[in-house]
């Protein structure tokens, strides 16, 4: 029988960030609102100590201090979803890519939606930075956490937002 996952909640400007894993790694980043929402799941162990680093990188990306992560990570995941979201994390903090481009980046241009799914399918946002891929015309698109949080690290990053009418793009 495998060993349970640990989880601990890590405070953001978002709000109180669920993470959770096997001992070692970092296999769920949750958030307090959107659809990524969720409450630790009943077998898991609440302990903080195995999050310690994450939760001191986490601290120091949103404080600004931080532009990636160094941390040992477990997103599961199908092939296609692996490949994709190792091409998330090359995208540099405060840039953006669109569909488009992601899945011509991987070798798949006519898998725009498949890569939409599995961005959608990302257990790691923030560490796996799905936030950074927007549509075709600049506008913000899904996230986990729902669209004003996807501004808000956008934002954090040094990129210019706006919001009309309830909708983000890049200014």
């Amino acid at each position: 029988m495998a060993e349970p996952w640990r989880c601990c909640f890590a405070e953001s400007p978002l709000g109180p960030l669920l993470l959770a894993g096997p001992v070692g790694a970092l296999a769920f980043l949750g958030f307090p609102a959107g659809c990524r929402s969720r409450p630790p799941a009943p077998e898991w162990l609440e302990d903080p100590s195995p999050f310690a680093e994450a939760r001191r990188q986490l601290e120091a990306y949103f404080a600004g201090r931080r532009r990636n992560f160094e941390l040992p990570l477990a997103p599961g995941g199908t092939p296609f979803q692996a490949a994709a979201w190792r091409a998330l994390q090359a995208i540099p903090y405060g840039e953006t890519r669109t569909y488009a481009r992601m899945a011509a980046e991987i070798g798949r241009p006519r898998a725009v939606r498949a890569l939409g799914a599995a961005n959608g399918a990302n257990p790691l946002p923030i560490l796996i930075p799905c936030h950074r891929l927007v549509g075709s015309d600049g506008s913000l698109t899904g996230f986990g956490g729902g669209l004003a949080a996807k501004a808000h690290l956008l934002r954090l990053e040094g990129l210019a937002v706006e919001e009309r009418r309830g909708r983000y793009s890049l200014a």
